[in-house]
């Protein structure tokens, strides 16, 4: 593909090789779209790509957290896009949990540097092409976790409200450049991450919901809720009914939250 040959909107994603970035990826490439997939599992995205229109895609191996690597990615994008993004989707992550206390500082570091740096620097590596596309966005994949912080995903958690706080500060900073700035906030969604261990237990995060009756929602509805996020006038989406639930509870049942909080962590501590 030469230089600036795509005519159409056009997409970067992180963590384009699975789970969320690949269900946006295909509905974003269904109605046309030329998608940018970027990630560190490069036979993943090739299964991705495999699901867009031939000629409507393009696959970077990238480490969010490698700022090197966010500027060559982006310059190639831009190459094949002729100098257009319309919508940077900041989606990899990870999900460790476990008390903060047995977390190991490798995972704590692991975990902040990917799922909020990660989004910083593809802020920063991706502005001047948000910035010369008319009415693009940014896209942050935060979490349910960010509305109310969990016990027992205590990092994680707050790596959420970091990029909701992130997110909510950008509409407004960015606004003056024609950058929106928008965030998706999903609960318990059927991808390889619930599959992570749970530090302290012979368990995964999946297994942990299932056990606490908590539904988990297809990853379908989150590629649905992420077009509308692009399009709408929402700065957060949230996702599935465990996210709507906790929204709601955060706003009008605080006191009633706080004790459930409590209470789970105690379970978890016996």
């Amino acid at each position: 593909m030469g230089r600036g040959t795509v005519d159409a909107k056009t997409i970067f994603i992180t963590g384009g090789a699975s789970g969320i970035g690949r269900a946006v990826a295909h509905y974003f490439g269904a109605r046309g779209w030329f998608v940018g997939l970027a990630d560190v599992n490069e036979a993943g995205m090739d299964e991705t790509a495999a699901g867009i229109p031939g000629g409507m895609s393009a696959t970077y191996r990238l480490d969010v957290t490698d700022r090197e690597q966010w500027k060559d990615a982006i310059t190639d994008f831009s190459e094949k896009t002729g100098g257009r993004m319309d919508v940077l989707f900041n989606n990899a992550g990870i999900g460790i949990g476990g008390p903060i206390q047995e977390m190991s500082d490798h995972d704590i570091d692991r975990t902040i540097a990917i799922n909020f740096t990660g989004v910083v620097n593809g802020i920063r590596a991706a502005f001047e092409l948000l910035r010369d596309t008319p009415d693009s966005c940014i896209l942050n994949t935060s979490s349910a976790a960010g509305i109310y912080g969990a016990s027992g995903l205590v990092v994680y958690s707050g790596t959420k409200f970091a990029v909701r706080a992130l997110t909510e500060g950008l509409e407004g900073e960015l606004a003056p450049y024609g950058i929106r700035s928008r965030a998706l906030m999903p609960s318990f969604i059927d991808t390889p991450l619930l599959d992570g261990p749970v530090t302290g237990r012979n368990s995964s995060t999946r297994d942990v919901v299932q056990e606490a009756g908590l539904e988990i929602t297809p990853v379908s509805e989150v590629a649905e809720a992420a077009w509308e996020a692009v399009n709408g006038k929402r700065i957060h989406t949230t996702v599935g009914k465990t996210a709507k639930r906790l929204a709601f509870a955060a706003r009008w049942m605080p006191g009633r939250l706080r004790r459930s909080a409590r209470g789970l962590a105690n379970d978890s501590a016996q």
